[in-house]
């Protein structure tokens, strides 16, 4: 596991770092992504003398190029193609470090009298672009807001600041208080709990405890022009629309998060681990319908086809459901009864969930992004798509998808795993990996996901189940959101006129 020391001294995200080039500055390549392309040719410098208001209104400014490809770079793995092609993502940026809340108002008022982009910045563990500041500008640094404010033992809320990192506030809340969030992102330990709202993300658990939506109960937001904002406060009301869920997910767009009010729960005293092997994909599938329907909410169902289930668990030629679940054991044991039944009903045999259990906690953060592959092809490229769509066309997605990836040229492979489950609707997540000329890394990369994203769009699924959009997602934003694009516009609009907020993102203007 990655350490959050190993992040604090710039840990350089998978040493896919070659040379110290000064290239011209980069965009992603696609005709798809013309109008993200654009950003590139209007990127703000930030002039010497708003440099000078933005030392005195924040901790520290950092405006080296080497400061700035090194505070500015991500997960994603095309912006891995790019650094190992010798053209770093971002190279002009002033990257503005805060600690409070005030700060980061002081910093958007400055940025919103002068009209220059700010990108919130924090962990930079996104898988999309996220945070990328393609136009330059301010790079706000919110690692800085590091506190955990306050704890309502009797309402199990706690207030946090938005750039505490994930495995630092779960070590606090159970050493200190004696409970969870259940939010076990694989990315945990080099991300902060302002990031998984601003993205919308889940955690491996999700089953059991919701994804990060379901936790905050609410939070502080620094609006574009400076003002503070706060949002929530109760599980239900009835007071016009959910204002706060229009922040959560808004990956910086529409507002800085910089405090955060999450509902905890007991950490468990219970738990129990099955598994079953399924002739295909489809009939565990199935299975995993059956136990969603019938009431079980196990913490972990998680189906992995053919391919990974060799990968995974050493076990070919079939796909291995893993249902493990925590808490109280009464509530345990009768979901476990339910799943059991409902496993065997629908063609599955038993295997040994003890092992199986084990094996998935030792290998489940190993991702095998791209930086690892390119130590051993330099064109190697990987990645992962997420996304989710309802039990009746779930069958029908999964084969289309690997068919669409598999047709592309250059592609190794395409598998996938069933990871998050509802009642109406499940999250298929889709490894995708190719070997090609280096040259053709960025071709093979946006092929492959323009093959993939059609079949969703055509089926009428939603793009993304918690990675969120960024820059990889939004060339498909308006053809998948239809109408609803243009009510995303206008709100983007009446809340930063400007357009300063992480500008491009969510394949907004």
């Amino acid at each position: 596991m990655i350490s959050k020391e190993a992040v604090k001294r710039g840990y350089n995200r998978g040493n896919y770092v070659v040379g110290a080039p000064t290239p011209p500055h980069w965009a992603p390549e696609s005709a798809a992504a013309a109008d993200t392309a654009s950003l590139a040719a209007d990127v703000v410098t930030v002039p010497d003398a708003v440099i000078a208001e933005l030392r005195g209104a924040s901790d520290e400014v950092l405006t080296s190029q080497a400061d700035v490809i090194a505070g500015t770079r991500d997960w994603w793995a095309r912006t891995m193609i790019a650094e190992t092609s010798g053209v770093p993502a971002v190279i002009d940026a002033a990257i503005v470090k805060v600690s409070t809340t005030e700060q980061v108002q002081a910093v958007m008022r400055i940025a919103s009298a002068h009209s220059i982009p700010v990108t919130v910045s924090a962990g930079r563990s996104n898988v999309t672009g996220a945070a990328l500041p393609l136009r330059g500008g301010i790079v706000l640094d919110v690692c800085g807001l590091d506190k955990i404010v306050s704890w309502d033992a009797e309402s199990q809320i706690v207030d946090v600041e938005a750039g505490v990192f994930g495995d630092i506030f779960e070590e606090t809340i159970q050493r200190d208080y004696g409970m969870t969030t259940g939010h076990w992102p694989s990315s945990y330990a080099i991300s902060t709990v302002g990031g998984w709202v601003a993205c919308r993300g889940a955690g491996q658990l999700s089953t059991r405890y919701g994804k990060i939506e379901d936790m905050v109960v609410g939070m502080d937001v620094v609006l574009a022009d400076g003002t503070l904002a706060t949002f929530g406060g109760a599980a239900r009301a009835a007071v016009g629309p959910d204002l706060l869920q229009l922040f959560i997910g808004s990956e910086g767009t529409l507002g800085v998060i910089t405090r955060i009010r999450f509902k905890l729960e007991r950490l468990p005293e219970y738990g129990r681990a099955i598994a079953y092997g399924f002739p295909d994909f489809a009939a565990g599938l199935e299975a995993c319908r059956q136990i969603m329907q019938r009431g079980a909410t196990p913490a972990a169902l998680r189906l992995y086809d053919a391919l990974e289930s060799g990968v995974q668990f050493d076990i070919p030629d079939q796909a291995v459901l893993l249902i493990a679940d925590e808490g109280a054991a009464g509530i345990v044991d009768a979901g476990m009864e339910i799943a059991a039944t409902a496993c065997a009903e629908t063609g599955g045999t038993e295997l040994d969930g003890d092992v199986i259990f084990e094996r998935w906690l030792d290998t489940r953060y190993l991702t095998g992004k791209s930086a690892e592959g390119f130590k051993k092809s330099p064109g190697f490229v990987a990645d992962t798509l997420e996304m989710i769509g309802v039990w009746r066309d779930l069958p029908a997605i999964y084969d289309e998808v690997v068919e669409a990836l598999q047709s592309v040229p250059g592609t190794l492979a395409g598998s996938a795993h069933q990871s998050h489950a509802y009642v109406d609707s499940a999250c298929l997540y889709f490894s995708l990996r190719g070997d090609v000329a280096v040259e053709d890394r960025a071709d093979w990369y946006r092929a492959a996901w323009d093959a993939a994203n059609a079949v969703i769009i055509k089926h009428g699924a939603t793009l993304s189940h918690h990675h969120g959009v960024g820059l990889l997602r939004a060339p498909y934003m308006a053809e998948s959101l239809g109408a609803g694009f243009d009510v995303l516009s206008t709100i983007k609009a009446a809340l930063d006129p400007k357009n300063i907020l992480n500008p491009g993102k969510l394949g907004l203007p």
